[in-house]
């Protein structure tokens, strides 16, 4: 089992900037890629971002593309998700989730996720 906790999530002005960091623990020897989603309420949840955990080899939604960047930490067990250039639409509960055997955009690729955490852009 991989468990995986969120943090650095809370209130920014639109042009503004956070960084949401991802604390992986357990069998983290398994984790062969760390993704991040975002979901608001009434809508399915979003893919964002992902890197490959052993090559650090990333992806990103179009719609953060350029303006977010993933990474990841292997000898602290962390990633990560820089937002700049924050706008009102990414508004959301992002949640961090850990695969122990795909790689992509795709939930279901994702055995492991976190609580979320709230980020909250205003205009």
């Amino acid at each position: 089992q991989v468990q995986v906790v969120e943090s650095g999530g809370g209130l920014a002005q639109a042009g503004g900037s956070l960084r949401l960091s991802c604390a992986a623990s357990g069998r983290t020897f398994n984790i062969y890629a760390m993704g991040w989603f975002r979901q608001v309420p009434g809508k399915e949840r979003e893919f964002v971002a992902a890197v490959r955990w052993s090559s650090g080899g990333t992806i990103h939604a179009d719609s953060v593309k350029g303006r977010f960047t993933i990474s990841r930490n292997i000898a602290e067990n962390m990633g990560y998700l820089q937002m700049n250039n924050l706008k009102p639409e990414d508004t959301a509960v992002y949640y961090c989730a850990a695969s122990p055997r795909g790689f992509g955009g795709a939930p279901q690729v994702y055995d492991y996720w976190g609580q979320g955490t709230q980020v909250t852009v205003s205009s």
